[in-house]
């Protein structure tokens, strides 16, 4: 059956499918647009099973804040082509507007809620008919505030939230606090809010790299002691790297082995805990400094850049950080 132009058009209009699609379906169709929609919709559905086990790998970060009430969400898809077309990138305008509007509570909430009377997750599944490409809306947060701020880094790959108990604070401030989120990549508002399993992991990094320390610094003084360069001996491969050049012999090979396999045994059982301890302790303070948001020098821009850090910049503009989010594509 023919169908013209101005059909092909209009369904094209309904569905956002392409030229070709939406003719072909039409004809399959015999004209019913119902029908017509339907046949793209399980042409996407198709496409959506076929590709199930690909990577999507690239996709949009976008983010958006008004008054109390801050959203950043990420679709992804296979190619950074489709990544970065048009279409792709007011479709997940789209999503995002819908979260402002209806304020879901997680994920799910939003894969469900309707544009158009259909939902988001039926909408993405269409579009993989049309692109061919695997898609998911693979992540989705928010944050709620007297006042927020939102922040996408150019190419939209990374995007940032901040919320502040204050209402109506100044703009210049909390914009450049979410900048200073996307540029610092802070783990939390302050050693309080750190999560506890991460205080864990660090700490234990912390000992295990002090006690390495430690020990490879007696290593050493035993080595200089006998004579033997503890950088001709720091690895196996420079020791018969540096015997191949001539610049020690295989006896001096033979006795830095033994020497290094001696001193870690017993220096490693005798450390004392409380010098561990305490240095581990130092480590994790540093940790705190550089890897929350309050203790950071503040890099957001303008004349406090680089200056004070977030903590002083906050308490001088009297404000107050409640949450924020920073989220890039393919975070784990």
């Amino acid at each position: 059956m023919a169908v013209t132009m101005a059909e092909i058009s209009k369904l094209r209009t309904m569905t956002g499918a392409g030229m070709m699609d939406c003719k072909n379906a039409l004809i399959e169709a015999e004209n019913d647009f119902e029908k017509a929609i339907e046949i793209i919709r399980k042409k996407g559905q198709a496409v959506a099973a076929k590709r199930s086990d690909r990577e999507a790998s690239e996709g949009c970060v976008l983010a958006k804040a008004e008054g109390g009430f801050a959203a950043v969400l990420a679709l992804k898809c296979e190619t950074d082509f489709v990544a970065k077309n048009a279409d792709f990138i007011a479709l997940t305008q789209s999503f995002l507007d819908a979260a402002m509007n209806e304020k879901p509570a997680d994920l799910d909430a939003l894969k469900a809620l309707k544009i158009g009377g259909k939902a988001i997750a039926d909408l993405i599944v269409e579009r993989i008919g049309i692109t061919g490409e695997k898609m998911e809306l693979d992540y989705y947060e928010f944050v709620q505030g007297g006042s927020t701020s939102a922040y996408i880094h150019p190419g939209n790959k990374l995007a940032t939230l901040v919320a502040f108990a204050e209402e109506k604070a100044e703009y210049e401030t909390i914009h450049g606090v979410a900048m200073h989120i996307a540029a610092m990549s802070p783990v939390a508002i302050d050693e309080s809010a750190v999560p506890q399993k991460l205080k864990d992991n660090e700490l234990s990094l912390a000992i295990e790299k002090t006690k390495t320390e430690l020990v490879s610094k007696e290593v050493e003084v035993a080595l200089k002691k006998a004579g033997i360069n503890p950088a001709h001996v720091d690895s196996e491969s420079h020791i018969e790297s540096n015997m191949a050049k001539g610049w020690i012999t295989a006896e001096d090979a033979a006795k830095a082995r033994e020497i290094k396999t001696t001193v870690i045994a017993e220096k490693s059982a005798t450390l004392p805990e409380q010098k561990v301890n305490n240095i581990a302790a130092g480590r994790m303070a540093k940790f705190f400094k550089e890897y929350t948001l309050v203790e950071q020098k503040y890099e957001g821009g303008g004349e406090e850049a680089g200056k004070i850090t977030v903590k002083e910049l906050l308490a001088k503009k009297h404000l107050t950080c409640v949450a924020f989010k920073r989220v890039t594509l393919n975070m784990e």
